[in-house]
């Protein structure tokens, strides 16, 4: 799995201009799931989300986590994580797992953080083109892949 978390004041997703998932205060999560996946992957790294300590506290330090701010998630499935572009100019998606697999695996994943902060996690739509709109808060970006987790 990979992953693109960023730190937002607000954001929001839409597809055919209906707004399918939005929030304020938390975390927008592109998640790209790789054939190779497993339950524990996705459990490590939804561990991960929830406990990462990049929110301010009071003295301006990245020393919160989301569930110290009660803040909100939209979590979007993203294959384009997955791009080889090796080879010419037009990216392969190979490694990106089959619709299949990813998209029971983006529900359990959603489901999996939503049990672990105790509120809804905001969707987008599996497989659709989505338009997101956000406002990235610092700016902080992280980016994590469950196949290197010694270097995240």
């Amino acid at each position: 799995m990979r992953a693109v978390i960023q730190r937002v004041s607000k954001a929001n997703c839409s597809v055919n201009n209906k707004i399918t998932g939005q929030i304020e205060n938390g975390l927008l999560i592109l998640i790209g799931i790789e054939q190779e996946d497993t339950i524990e992957d996705m459990k490590w790294m939804a561990q991960k989300f929830v406990n990462l300590r990049i929110f301010n506290d009071e003295n301006g330090l990245m020393n919160k986590s989301i569930q110290d701010i009660a803040g909100n998630i939209l979590f979007i499935s993203q294959f384009t994580l997955f791009a080889q572009t090796k080879k010419g100019n037009r990216p392969s998606f190979i490694r990106a797992a089959k619709p299949e697999k990813a998209q029971p695996m983006y529900i359990e994943m959603a489901d999996y953080l939503s049990t672990l902060l105790d509120k809804n996690i905001q969707l987008g739509i599996f497989g659709a083109d989505m338009k997101i709109d956000l406002l990235n808060d610092g700016p902080v970006t992280i980016i994590m892949n469950t196949q290197d987790k010694e270097n995240f």
